[in-house]
């Protein structure tokens, strides 16, 4: 049995802030010290890193929920599908609903419950439940989903990854640049013409990389001591990433015995524009070639990383021909990978 996408929608948030916007922060290192560069300066390293120069952040009104929700609905319309029919929604997250102007994250009840209770399906039989898995949580939902599926479980699922990481960050902290806010979302069924996973894999690494991300209070040694905020050791980040994400992902792609020369296109997370090209370059390696032009989209340049919610946001836009240079055909072999807190990894290869 085949089992593929058949819908997908997403949702970028409508405030815009460039890098211009954080001129006047007052950035910090660890321990509270000035540093001694200017913001411009700050910044412009930043963007020449990270390859971000803009970032969506939601409206004061809208939750995670809501913005799962939102692309919820574009998936189920783009698969042409009865929402009563579905039989699983998994979404995928990592903080919960933050309010706007709170400090405490939501989780009660679950926000896939919420997404059902705001697309207003019926049927008590489909099953909502959240994923905690870092930023690869939405292609994880999607290795779940299909489990289901393969199983005889479930014949319909809307899987869907959203975040908004502006209500967790640190305004002191130079990382804080990097969050933003989105939601993707995607109908996987069985049977499917629209497509068909071909493999897939998955690893936790937690010894001694458990806490490269994590919780702590700001950097500001005057701020409340009480308020804890998304923290990462990005050097750390760069080089478990670059280091175990290009063989996962052969991995992944051996296991299907597909060649290499196939793959069309890889939608890998929008954590950071170098260490991408890093991961992609070293993944070519492992096969004695160079990095194919075009294999690689980016949009992080204008969406900044919204965690588990940049691979659906991203393959969505491609498919319905909103990303210049970029298109997904019939017959397309194409991976989906990512990393992220656990520190887990993730990776499909899938058959457009």
């Amino acid at each position: 049995m085949k089992i593929g996408i058949t819908g997908t929608g997403s949702y970028l948030p409508e405030i815009v802030t460039k890098n211009d916007d954080f001129l006047n922060h007052r950035f910090l290192g660890r321990d509270g010290s000035e540093f001694e560069h200017p913001n411009a300066t700050i910044i412009e390293k930043f963007q020449a890193i990270t390859g971000i120069a803009e970032r969506r952040y939601a409206k004061p009104e809208l939750k995670t929920s809501d913005l799962g929700f939102l692309a919820a609905e574009k998936a189920i319309e783009d698969a042409g599908i009865d929402k009563e029919e579905l039989d699983y929604i998994i979404f995928a997250h990592n903080f919960g609903d933050v309010t706007h102007g709170k400090i405490q994250g939501d989780t009660l009840p679950s926000l896939a419950t919420r997404v059902k209770h705001l697309l207003k399906i019926k049927n008590t039989s489909c099953v909502a439940y959240d994923m905690l898995f870092g930023c690869p949580g939405w292609i994880e939902g999607v290795i779940q989903a299909k489990a289901f599926i393969r199983s005889g479980m479930a014949k319909k699922c809307l899987v869907i990854g959203g975040e908004t990481l502006s209500r967790v960050i640190d305004p002191h902290d130079r990382d804080s640049m990097i969050y933003s806010d989105g939601a993707g979302a995607c109908i996987l069924e069985g049977d499917s013409s629209s497509g068909e996973i071909l493999t897939h894999a998955s690893q936790t690494h937690a010894n001694g990389e458990a806490y490269y991300l994590y919780f702590d209070r700001t950097y500001d040694q005057e701020g409340c001591e009480d308020t804890r905020y998304i923290k990462m050791d990005g050097r750390k980040i760069y080089e478990f990433a670059c280091t175990h994400v290009p063989q996962a992902m052969a991995d992944c792609l051996n296991k299907s015995d597909v060649s290499i020369d196939e793959v069309k296109k890889i939608f890998i997370h929008q954590a950071n524009e170098k260490m991408d090209q890093a991961i992609i370059k070293r993944f070519y390696r492992l096969y004695g070639k160079e990095t194919p032009t075009e294999v690689m989209p980016m949009i992080i340049q204008e969406m900044g990383n919204n965690s588990v919610a940049t691979v659906p946001i991203l393959f969505d836009r491609i498919r319905k021909g909103k990303v210049e240079n970029h298109g997904v055909e019939k017959g397309d072999l194409v991976i989906f990978a990512s990393v992220g807190a656990g520190m887990n990894i993730n990776a499909i290869v899938y058959r457009y």
